[in-house]
């Protein structure tokens, strides 16, 4: 009995003492885990990214982004993968800015020009002034020359969440499609014609009704008759949206834009989360001396696509005369001469009269040196947004 009642109040007593041991045995636990420090967990699976172009899918320039895609894709080992779809799949053409701005949309795939409407001086890097740099030099001046800080600081200016990439030279545009050959300057007054950036103040100074329509836009307006005439790029494109269904005359030489190039353009939150391996992988690829057989590759299809563009039955081709070479530049020298009020300019810089979009600046002067550009500062031109920012 009295050992019976012993080993009750033992095993009573070791009850509590058990419970203590477990209790502490799991504060150390505890303890020991909290003292190791937190591994972070890599990420798993490809970094996905949505884009959107400015072109037609069937258009030889959607192309161009579908291969830019691809070749990133490939060089990054499988870490990224970019989806391009074409215009309006998601925004119109002209919305890629403020949609990839936004994080709409991750990036696209475009032309400076487009977004002229934001920024006026941003229509440098495609439609700048003309008998100056093609685009392979703008390019250089963009890499070497203080191009891309210049870039960064316009987009800034207006508030874009971007990250920009210029690459891809195109060669100088034709004139674009008409219903009967352009010999001089006059012709143009009063004509329904579609153009971009800086040129659509040049072809206003001449009397056009211009109107900017992106480029899977342009033919059904001139099937209707809003536009009598249009540009867009090259005959490959043209031919393919359909131009020599709506016109019988091509003219295939000009001045309006000799320095047009694409563009990448990445959203900046999207864009700076990237690991520095693959912000790499896109800046090269973007590089000029890499897109040497790209761009040999797609010229041998425009030209095919010239070749072929003279195969259309009742379809002429044809170029500027010589006067008509001769009033582009009396031109640059009437818009050097004079502001949308009448007066003249504090220097080289100056407004197309008619233009309702302020000075060109058309540097008839060639001093080649951006800094020393000056505007009238009663006039609200490109110039004026670019001293703006610098």
């Amino acid at each position: 009995m009295t050992e019976k009642l012993v080993t009750q109040t033992t095993s009573a007593e070791q009850k509590p003492l058990r419970r203590k041991f477990l209790a502490g045995t799991a504060a150390a636990t505890g303890a020991a885990i909290t003292g190791f420090p937190m591994i972070a967990t890599a990420q798993t699976g490809p970094v996905n990214m949505r884009w959107q172009s400015t072109w037609n899918a069937k258009d030889i320039f959607h192309e161009y982004a579908l291969d830019f895609s691809k070749k990133v894709n490939d060089m990054s080992g499988g870490e990224l993968k970019i989806e391009v779809l074409p215009a309006g799949a998601v925004v119109p053409a002209f919305g890629l800015l403020d949609a990839v701005s936004k994080g709409t949309l991750d990036g696209g795939h475009g032309v400076l020009v487009y977004h002229y409407g934001k920024q006026n001086a941003l229509a440098l890097w495609g439609s700048g002034p003309a008998f100056g740099m093609d685009a392979n030099m703008l390019l250089s001046w963009h890499k070497y020359g203080g191009g891309k800080e210049l870039l960064a600081k316009l987009y800034a200016s207006i508030n874009a969440n971007v990250v920009s990439f210029p690459y891809g030279p195109m060669p100088t545009q034709p004139l674009g499609w008409f219903k009967k050959p352009i010999t001089k300057s006059a012709d143009f007054k009063g004509l329904k014609y579609r153009t971009v950036g800086i040129s659509i103040d040049v072809f206003t100074a001449m009397g056009a009704a211009v109107n900017a329509l992106p480029g899977g836009e342009i033919v059904p307006a001139m099937d209707r008759g809003l536009l009598d005439a249009a540009e867009f790029n090259n005959a490959s494109s043209d031919r393919l949206l359909g131009f020599p269904d709506v016109s019988k005359v091509c003219m295939l030489q000009s001045y309006h834009q000799n320095a047009e190039q694409f563009e990448i353009m990445f959203n900046k939150a999207k864009y700076d989360a990237l690991p520095a391996k693959l912000k790499a992988t896109i800046e090269k690829k973007s590089r000029l001396q890499n897109q040497i057989e790209d761009q040999r590759i797609k010229i041998e299809k425009l030209i095919l696509g010239n070749a072929q563009g003279h195969k259309y039955k009742d379809q002429e081709f044809t170029g500027l005369t010589p006067q008509m070479i001769d009033n582009w530049r009396d031109l640059g020298k009437t818009i050097e001469g004079n502001n949308l009020d009448g007066s003249k300019p504090n220097g080289s810089f100056a407004t197309p009269r008619g233009s309702t979009k302020g000075g060109l600046g058309l540097n008839t002067k060639g001093t080649g040196d951006f800094e020393d550009r000056q505007q009238s500062p009663r006039s609200n031109g490109i110039y004026s947004d670019f001293q703006s920012v610098t």
